[in-house]
This record gives structure tokens, sequence and C-alpha cells, in this order.
């Protein structure tokens, strides 16, 4: 009788001292909250932490002792904050861990944020030119948010409104497939550099590699070694102003020039499939099923990732690169300088494209009425032992 008074006496102390004191700091923010055990998602189910208030300009003010127009002057980069405000604000904002409000931004008319859109996040070229963009950015306020386009003209158009709806203050526009209104379109809501495609614009600017003089260097590469039947893998294309403006309509014209050039018209031979590994592969099939008097001894594919499905092709036929058919690709990616691969490959330098991008993006946000620029890179072949001389 006497222990169960006293464990009632002291049951009602504790209950008393938490009525005065609350809970004890172990228990006063408790990291998640345990249920019933008769709930039906059993005893050990946990409720989520609860949401941490956002930091803010004002919290960011009170912490560094300033004003908060000297925090909004520090984030705009305006005229008028010391250095050494500028550092005791970005100590504070470092300290706390200050997230500026984006939507916030917009309002004030920029967001900080640059679009890009890529085609096809497989092809190992396209990477080349991210890392190119993000370095350009590197030191400054804007952070890449990326898209994909899917090679499609509903799926760019899509990607490309969201990015406008989001208020981004400039995109850039890998290879894009969509019709020259539609980039004349968002070149004129923002600005826009369009990267790998040569038609030209007031709307925007543009960064091409010089693919017919690539092209050329390949052919040139080959034939040298004493090649004549050499073929080219192209991507199957139909539209007339893609038919002008895309890289792989270019590369396949300076293939067909560069062959009437040495001398070996007669022997043009263009496979149109698609630009990816797929097309690589289906294109090698059909030029390995021709009679043995017509088949290549060297092919050309019009992309690194189509040379891919060119030595799978190669191998899966039971031959050997470069002994039974020489490759040469173009965008000279890590695949092709990978060792057991060797493949020889024109460089378009997609490190030196991003970074001209950036440098057009934001020259166009710094002065939307400038002219119009177009920037070419000249390509270098890149020769690896994936060529060699044709077997007697």
């Amino acid at each position: 009788m006497t222990s169960r008074r006293c464990a009632h006496t002291a049951g009602a102390l504790r209950e008393r001292h938490l009525a005065r004191s609350g809970p004890p700091p172990e228990l006063r923010n408790p990291p998640y909250t345990r249920l019933p055990n008769d709930s039906p998602k059993g005893k050990d189910r946990m409720e989520p932490p609860a949401t941490r208030r956002r930091i803010t300009i004002v919290d960011v003010a009170r912490h560094a002792q300033v004003s908060v127009t000297s925090v909004s002057k520090v984030l705009r980069n305006a005229y008028g904050a010391s250095p050494e405000m500028q550092e005791k604000v970005r100590r504070a904002i470092d300290e706390l861990g200050f997230r500026p409000h984006a939507g916030a931004r917009g309002l004030r008319g920029q967001t900080y944020t640059i679009g890009v859109m890529l085609p096809d996040i497989r092809n190992p070229f396209f990477p080349e030119i991210l890392d190119g963009i993000t370095a350009s950015l590197k030191d400054t306020e804007y952070q890449v948010l990326l898209g994909p386009g899917c090679n499609g003209e509903k799926e760019e158009a899509r990607v490309t409104e969201a990015m406008l709806d989001r208020g981004m203050d400039g995109l850039v526009l890998v290879a894009p497939v969509s019709p020259r209104a539609h980039l004349d379109h968002v070149g004129t809501a923002v600005p826009t550099v369009v990267v790998g495609r040569h038609g030209t614009s007031p709307a925007y600017d543009t960064v091409t590699d010089d693919d017919m003089a690539g092209a050329a260097q390949v052919v040139a590469h080959l034939a040298g070694l004493g090649h004549r039947r050499i073929a080219h893998i192209d991507h199957h294309e139909t539209d007339p102003t893609r038919l002008m403006e895309m890289p792989n309509a270019h590369r396949a014209n300076g293939y067909r020039l560069a062959m009437r050039a040495h001398g070996l018209e007669e022997w043009i031979n263009v496979v149109a499939t698609s630009y990816t590994q797929q097309g690589g592969y289906e294109g090698t099939r059909q030029l390995l099923a021709l009679p043995a008097a017509d088949r290549p001894t060297a092919v050309f594919a019009g992309a690194d990732v189509v040379a891919m499905g060119v030595l799978e092709a190669v191998a899966e036929a039971g031959l050997s690169v470069p002994d039974d058919l020489s490759v040469a690709g173009y965008d000279n990616t890590t695949f092709a300088a990978f060792g057991p691969v060797s493949l020889t490959s024109v460089d378009q330098a997609g490190r030196e494209m991003g970074r001209n991008a950036v440098r057009l993006l934001l020259e166009r946000i710094a002065d939307r009425g400038r002219p119009s620029t177009k920037v070419t890179l000249s390509p270098t072949l890149v020769p690896r032992r994936s060529t060699t001389r044709p077997a007697e």
C-alpha cells in the first residue's frame, strides 16, 4: 500500500512540474511523434518533423546588424554596398543558410536562373557543352536548370514554355529541332542563345561548329589512308529548314563535297538512320549486307554516339576495327578517347561552345537591343587507332 501511494504521489509531482516548466529539453522538440500501438501502420510509424521556418532577408539584416536595404543591395550587386558591407552580409547569409526566394526576385526583374535545353541526355557530347556553361557561370549568381527536349517539336515547346513561365533570365537551346517561328518567339520573349544550329535570327544569338569543314577533314584523312569506298551514316531528315540548318545536314553535305573533291564521287554512299547508337547499328548492318565489291572499307559516323552502334554491328558480324573496317566519328567525346575504343573523331570543342553561349547570353541580358551574333568554331580531327589503311 505504501509503495503504491508513493508512486502515485511522485507521478502527481511530475505532472505539476511539467505544467509549470514544460517538458524537459530532450522532449521539447522531438524529431518525430510515435503513434499509438494500435495504429494501423504499426507501433513504429513515425511522422515527419515540423517544417523549418524559411530564413528571410530580415533575419539576414538582423544577424549582420545592417539594414534590409543594405542586404538587398548586396543580393542585387547594386551600387552603394561597400566591400565591408558585402563581407558582413555574405557571412550572415552563409551562417544562416539563407536562400533568396526565386519568385520574389523574379518580381523585381531577375530570378538568376538560366534554362538549358538538351535534346538527348544519352548523347555523350551534350554534357561537354553543359560543362562549358556551368564553368562559365561558376563565379556568378546564376544557377542552371536543365530541361530535356527529347528531339521533338512538341516536347521542346513544352520545355521552353515552362522555362518562360518560370521567369528564367535567359535560355540556351542546344540543337533544337523547333520551327524557326517558335525559336523567334522564344528569343523575343527572353534572351536566348541557340547552340548547334546554323540558321541566324535577329531574335537570338547562335554558336555553331563548322560542320562541313569537319566532315571534309574526315574524308581527307580516310582518303589519305587509301580508302575509296567511304560511307557516311546520317540522321534522316525531311524538313526543308532543318535540312539547311541542322549539323547533321551540314556534315552530310560536307561529306559529299569532299568525296567529289577527292575524285570519289562514284563511291558516295549515305545511309540515313538516326543520330543514336541504334541508328549507327542499323546503318552498319545495311552497309555490311552490300555485295563485297560495294561494301565500304571505311565508315564516317555523323556522331560518336552513332559510332557506338557501328562498333557494335561490326563486332556482331565477327569483324574487327580497323582491320576489316575503319571507323571515324564526330564530337571527340570521352567515349572516343577511351583506350580500348580509340575512335578517330572530330573535336568540335563542346566546352568552348558552352563558354561562348554563356558569354553571348550574359551580354544579351545586359543589352537586349544589341544586334544578334553568330560564333562559328573551327573543328579539329583527332586521329586514333580506329582508322588505318584498307586491307589489300
